[in-house]
């Protein structure tokens, strides 16, 4: 019998709560002890533990969020955190830890491998920004949260003939917009892995009302500006009637899509899987719909690009 404990940590996701369900009723399966850390990192600092039964994790496959809770902590990042940290998992004899976030939350899944904490990384985070897998937890939830909004803004841009820019979530990362823009037939995407020029884009959306277009769509990822300063300057050079919507932190929000919920699933299993293999110090993910691993040292050394060909079948589509 094993101690595990699981924790969440940076901003939330949509299947956290999932691949928490996981990774406590696989490794109760197995036999091994389940532990929650609440509040991430800093749960770790407070000694804020709990024994998780299976009954903890009932009901909570569907739902958004996660009842874990998430905070971020300025403290973990000093040696005197860490140090915190480490001392309460050694005390409590935890096992194995594992750590569902972001990059961020994968940089303190490091720093404890180096204190010689067996730690498993699985990656959360809507931005679909994490090298070496091809989705990340709440990615192709918050996809159909943005299409649809993008759907519901068309409906009022058309009735009143205007342009809407919409601003979704990606600071260093496009895949929302880019992917969110496909499947909405927008007619522009901005997203910081690729140059635009504002000049050219009102001069098409001018040509498409003149064209008898009712209404136009444009999506920008924030990390490539904006939207009510892209709006503004679209209004000035088009002469058009454009609004701007910042979809902001509903993306991250509802209930998590069947993909992203087995995903997870498959995901917690694994872990527990690779325990009893006797691998550890590694980040999970999914590559060509296989449950695939890479440690965090290759991780960080990977490089998160934009899919280039998906962006060319955007604009062959366009």
């Amino acid at each position: 019998m094993k101690k595990i404990a699981i924790l969440t940590s940076g901003g939330d996701s949509q299947g956290m709560n999932s691949a928490i369900r996981a990774v406590v009723r696989t490794g109760l399966h197995h036999g091994h002890e389940m532990y929650g850390v609440r509040r991430g990192f800093k749960g770790l600092m407070n000694d804020d533990f709990f024994k998780m039964s299976s009954r903890d994790v009932s009901d909570i496959l569907y739902r958004g969020g996660t009842f874990l809770q998430s905070a971020r902590s300025e403290k973990f990042k000093t040696p005197e955190g860490q140090e915190i940290a480490v001392d309460n998992l050694k005390k409590r004899g935890i096992d194995y830890l594992v750590v569902v976030g972001g990059d961020g939350s994968y940089k303190g899944a490091q720093v404890l491998i180096k204190h010689g904490i067996k730690t498993f990384g699985l990656p959360g985070t809507i931005d679909n920004d994490i090298p070496l897998t091809d989705y990340t937890i709440g990615f192709d939830t918050t996809l159909n949260v943005v299409t649809d909004a993008i759907g519901n803004l068309r409906d009022t841009m058309s009735s009143h003939e205007r342009v809407s820019v919409i601003e979704a979530m990606g600071r260093n990362c496009g895949d929302i917009a880019l992917q969110a823009g496909i499947s909405s037939g927008v007619d522009a995407i901005l997203i910081p892995e690729v140059p635009y020029n504002l000049h050219d884009i009102a001069a098409e959306l001018k040509a498409g009302f003149d064209r008898g277009k009712s209404h136009s769509i444009v999506i920008v990822a924030e990390g490539a500006g904006n939207a009510e300063e892209v709006a503004k300057e679209l209004k000035a050079l088009s002469g058009l009637d454009t609004r701007a919507t910042i979809l902001g932190h509903i993306q991250r929000g509802g209930t998590p899509s069947a993909f992203d919920r087995v995903f997870t699933s498959r995901m917690g299993h694994r872990v527990i899987e690779l325990i009893e293999e006797g691998v550890d110090g590694v980040a999970l993910g999914m590559e060509r719909n296989e449950i695939t691993y890479h440690t965090f040292d290759e991780i960080f050394s990977g490089e998160n690009s934009i899919n280039e060909k998906m962006y060319q079948v955007f604009m062959d589509l366009v």
